[in-house]
């Protein structure tokens, strides 16, 4: 398994190809951004584990990218690293009250920065920040934004996704196959809340086959029926020619169905909750029942 997805920021080619030589050999994947913009496209498409930022680009700068990432529901967790030229105090002091996560100054030790994104991405995890496969905010982050809608008086809908089974694929094709699975999961939830959710939206990765959405959508049913259409659709993918055709694939002689969704769902507009607990016992019991809440059907098991 990879170490982690690295997203470099760099508008000058030579120093982010060797970046990205370098660390491609260390076992990361590794995307490079020339400009800002391009970086934002990048990061709503896909979750990287750590962005290494050049604060000197050709269409905003560094702090900008920063500022935007950090004030996006989706992106703030993501750890940050400062590449730059300028090594005035006051210039690192401007980052890190963005937000950065650390701080390397051109022309730099490519050993040292080495370690510096290893620390951050290997800290991220120890503290159960981001999941490692799917490169989403895990336990940690998924308690933190649970506790703020505690407080919230906006409306907002908690989604429980759940692949079906995803265990026995996982058994079947491997480990690397199902670490893709779960990739594959993380980039259509960001997809298709880009298509029917908001800019404030929270995905999470709550552990192996369960994932969380927090939405502000007035459109949770569209968005959920999307999220299943595809998924049932694009899974397929992961799967050989002879189990696609078949749609199903044989387990210790026994057949078993293609992965799928379940999606329960709960929402502050229909009922208020005591703790975040409720929450999430509650979701889960509407993905259970098939994802009706309160007798208004939410999602169906595809």
């Amino acid at each position: 398994m990879g170490k982690g997805r690295i997203l470099v920021v760099e508008d000058d080619f030579d120093i982010s190809n060797m970046l990205r030589i370098y660390f491609s050999g260390q076992g990361y994947e590794v995307q490079v951004a020339p400009r800002g913009g391009d970086a934002l496209t990048l990061t709503r498409k896909q979750l990287p584990q750590l962005i290494v930022l050049d604060i000197m680009l050709p269409d905003m700068n560094g702090y900008d990218v920063c500022r935007e990432l950090r004030s996006t529901t989706r992106t703030s967790h993501i750890p940050i690293i400062f590449l730059t030229q300028k090594d005035e105090r006051s210039d690192k002091i401007a980052g890190l009250e963005l937000g950065a996560d650390d701080y390397i100054t051109k022309p730099f030790d490519i050993e040292e920065l080495k370690l510096r994104v290893k620390n951050q991405i290997d800290r991220a995890e120890r503290d159960n920040y981001t999941d490692p496969n799917s490169g989403l905010p895990s336990s940690s982050l998924i308690e933190e934004k649970l506790r703020e809608l505690m407080r919230e008086e906006k409306v907002w809908s908690y989604l429980d996704v759940k692949i079906m089974n995803y265990e026995p694929f996982k058994e079947v094709y491997g480990f690397v196959a199902g670490n893709e699975a779960l990739r594959f999961m993380a980039l259509l939830m960001g997809e298709v809340l880009d298509e029917h959710g908001t800019p404030n939206d929270f995905v999470g990765h709550a552990g192996s086959d369960n994932f969380v959405v927090i939405t502000y959508s007035d459109k949770t049913a569209a968005l959920t029926k999307r999220l299943t259409d595809r998924f049932t659709q694009e899974v397929q993918q992961h799967y050989s020619f002879i189990d696609r055709e078949r749609s199903f694939m044989m387990k210790d002689e026994e057949k078993v169905p293609l992965m799928t969704l379940t999606v329960g769902s709960v929402s502050n507009s229909t009922r208020q909750f005591a703790d975040i607990r409720e929450i999430t016992e509650l979701a889960a019991e509407s993905r259970r029942k098939g994802g009706a809440e309160d007798d208004t059907p939410i999602a169906t098991e595809w």
